[in-house]
C-alpha cells in the first residue's frame, strides 16, 4: 500500500514538472517603434563642396537662390548646382575669429537687389550694404558697396556675433553682437557690443528700433551667434557661448528690454554666471542651458518649419561646433523647453550656421577651411 502511494505522488509531481516544461517561454517584448512623426532624413554632405570656412546663408525672397558668405571676405550663389563668386566685400579684415559673417537679403530684394553683410574691418564690426546683380560675370556682381549702414561696434579677435535676420515679414533686421572680451561692454546702455541689435531697414537705410530710441534690442550677452523667430509668434530666440560652462538658448521676448545677465567685471572674469540673478532678478531665464560643467558652443539657430517636418515642426535646430552636431530642442507652447536630441548622421564636423530654406529643406554651413569647406543639404520627408 505504502509503495503504490509513493508510485502516485511521484507520478504526479513528474507530471507536472513536465507539463511546466511545455509550457512556452514570453519573449521579450519588441524594442519600441521610432515614433510614428519622426521625419525621415536624405543628407546630401556634398551639395556644395570647395569652400573655405562658409559662414552663413541666405535666400532671395524672389528667386529663392541661395547666397553664402565664407570668411575671408567672398559672397557667393549657387544656382542649378554651380556656385559662382558674386564679389568680394573689400573692406573685410580676418581677425582671428572676425572675418565676413552674417548675410541678410532686404525682403525687397526684388526692387533695390540689398544684401547685408556683418563683417570686420580695420578699425571695427559694422553692417555693409552691398547691392548685387545676380546676372553679372563671375566677382563682378557686387556693383555697389555702402561701408556705413551701421557702424562702430567693436571688434575683435574672439566674440564677434554678427548674426544677422530679418523677421519674418518684416523689414526688422535683427543683429547679434559679441562682447568683444570687454567686460563692461554687456551692462552698458551706450554700448552695441554684448547686445542684440535691432533697425529698421527702409530703402537700405537703417533706423534704431530699440530702447530708448537706440539700437539695443537686449542686453547682457557674451557670444551670441544664433537667432531665430518662433513659428506663429515670431519671437526671437537667440544661441550663445558660454566661458566653459552653461552655453544657452534665450527667449528675447516680444518687446525690448531684456537682459540676458552677462557682466563679467572686474576686468573680463568669466568664472561669473552666464545669467546673474544675484544681480539682475529680472534676467531673462535661459531656455535651455548646455550643463554646469561643459560647452557644446552652439552657433547657428532655425526654427523647423513645415508639415514635411512632422512632429519636429516648430522645433529648433542648432549648428554645434565644438560638439559637432545638429541638435533639437522642442519647446512648450509657453516657450519653454520640453526636450532635446541629436540629429541623426549630423555628427562629426563642427557646424557654423543651419537654415531652413524657402523648400523646406536645412541648408548647413561647415566650420572647415579651405578646401574642405562645405554645405550640407538635408531633405525630410
Amino acid at each position: 500500500m505504502m509503495h503504490g502511494r509513493l508510485v502516485k505522488v511521484l507520478g504526479a509531481a513528474t507530471i507536472v514538472a513536465i507539463a511546466a516544461a511545455c509550457v512556452p517561454v514570453t519573449p521579450p517584448p519588441p524594442p519600441p517603434p521610432p515614433p510614428a512623426g519622426t521625419p525621415t532624413l536624405t543628407f546630401d554632405k556634398t551639395f556644395i563642396t570647395g569652400l573655405a570656412q562658409p559662414w552663413d546663408i541666405a535666400f532671395t525672397p524672389d528667386t529663392g537662390t541661395l547666397l553664402y558668405t565664407e570668411k575671408g571676405g567672398s559672397l557667393s550663389s549657387f544656382v542649378a548646382g554651380t556656385k559662382k563668386l558674386v564679389g568680394t566685400v573689400t573692406s573685410t579684415v580676418v581677425l582671428g575669429e572676425g572675418g565676413l559673417m552674417g548675410l541678410a537679403v532686404d525682403p525687397g530684394f526684388a526692387t533695390n537687389h540689398f544684401v547685408y553683410v556683418c563683417t570686420t574691418t580695420s578699425s571695427d564690426n559694422r553692417i555693409v550694404r552691398l547691392t548685387v546683380d545676380l546676372g553679372a560675370a563671375p566677382g563682378a556682381g557686387i556693383t555697389a558697396q555702402v561701408d556705413t549702414a551701421l557702424t562702430g561696434m567693436t571688434r575683435s579677435s574672439i566674440h564677434n556675433g554678427c548674426r544677422t535676420r530679418f523677421k519674418p515679414g518684416t523689414n526688422a533686421l535683427f543683429i547679434t553682437m559679441g562682447d568683444a572680451a570687454i567686460g563692461t561692454t554687456p551692462q552698458d546702455p551706450s554700448s552695441l557690443n554684448g547686445e542684440v541689435l535691432r533697425a529698421t531697414v527702409t530703402n537700405g537705410v537703417f533706423s534704431p528700433a530699440g530702447v530708448s530710441g537706440g539700437y539695443v534690442y537686449t542686453s547682457g550677452h557674451r557670444n551670441p551667434q544664433g537667432i531665430g523667430f518662433r513659428p506663429g509668434t515670431n519671437e526671437p530666440y537667440t544661441a550663445e557661448h558660454g566661458p566653459n560652462i552653461d552655453d544657452e538658448v534665450n527667449r528675447l521676448g516680444s518687446a525690448p528690454g531684456g537682459n540676458s545677465g552677462w557682466d563679467p567685471v572686474p576686468g573680463y572674469t568669466q568664472s561669473v554666471p552666464m545669467t546673474d540673478f544675484a544681480k539682475f532678478p529680472g534676467a531673462m531665464p535661459p531656455v535651455w542651458e548646455s550643463a554646469n560643467d561643459r560647452t557644446i558652443a552652439p552657433s547657428g539657430l532655425a526654427f523647423l518649419d513645415g508639415a514635411e517636418w512632422k512632429d519636429w515642426d516648430g522645433w529648433i535646430v542648432l549648428a554645434v561646433l565644438k560638439d559637432s552636431e545638429l541638435r533639437l530642442l522642442s519647446l512648450n507652447p509657453d516657450g519653454s523647453l520640453a526636450g532635446e536630441l541629436q540629429i541623426p548622421g549630423s555628427t562629426g564636423t563642427r557646424l557654423r550656421s543651419v537654415v531652413e530654406g524657402p523648400d523646406d529643406k536645412l541648408y548647413v554651413a561647415t566650420d572647415v577651411a579651405s578646401p574642405n569647406g562645405a554645405i550640407w543639404q538635408i531633405t525630410p520627408s
